[in-house]
């Protein structure tokens, strides 16, 4: 059977990603099209926030993109090298909480040591900073996406948890998925007719 997989690529060095390993492992093909395109945002505002620690009650990533905002901050030698000399160590005296395994396995690669990949999602995850943090902190600093949910938000908002968010990633459908969807049922041998507004259609 072939399975069209409509997703976000899996990024990082663990090779193909692990829906098509666990397709071909039960003898499906899989194609992967991408349906999201990302675009950075603020990071001149990332870099300086990130800088400064001491403002800082901990941090939050909820998705691999934040991390990566995070990275292209340090792509600068001397800022890399201030960030490994100095700067990770500050962030490491603090909580540094993420959502799921991905996540928490970029963060490491920064030199933090993250708290919560267990936790799944972001409602999980916030009942874990409620347990563990104080009202009287400094805030969290929250680098997220566009169109983050509000639960994690809301919910250490109601409990007093002060918070800082910066939007350093855009999300948009990915400008080739008309495209590449006509191509593949083109391939398939199935007609495709994929009007642009087809969202509305099926909705």
């Amino acid at each position: 059977m072939h399975v069209l997989l409509l997703k976000e690529p899996r990024d990082g060095e663990s090779g193909s990603d692990p829906y098509i390993k666990e397709l071909a492992s039960h003898g499906h093909k899989a194609t992967l099209v991408p349906v999201l395109s990302f675009k950075f945002v603020s990071l001149n505002s990332l870099s300086a926030k990130l800088f400064q620690p001491e403002k800082y009650g901990g941090l939050i990533f909820t998705s691999p993109r934040a991390v990566e905002a995070v990275k292209l901050c340090l792509e600068a030698e001397e800022r890399r090298e201030e960030w490994n000399k100095a700067v990770k160590d500050k962030w490491n005296t603090k909580s540094i909480y993420v959502v799921g395994k991905a996540t928490a396995s970029l963060v490491h690669n920064l030199g933090l040591n993250p708290l919560g990949a267990d936790t799944g999602t972001a409602e999980v995850l916030s009942r874990l900073i409620i347990e563990r943090e104080a009202t009287n902190i400094p805030p969290l600093f929250f680098p997220c996406g566009s169109i983050k949910r509000e639960v994690l938000p809301t919910a250490l908002r109601e409990n007093g948890v002060p918070l800082e968010t910066l939007t350093v990633y855009q999300t948009a459908e990915h400008p080739d998925l008309e495209k590449n969807l006509t191509n593949y049922f083109t391939e398939q041998g199935i007609p495709a007719i994929l009007p642009r507004s087809g969202a509305e259609a099926v909705g």
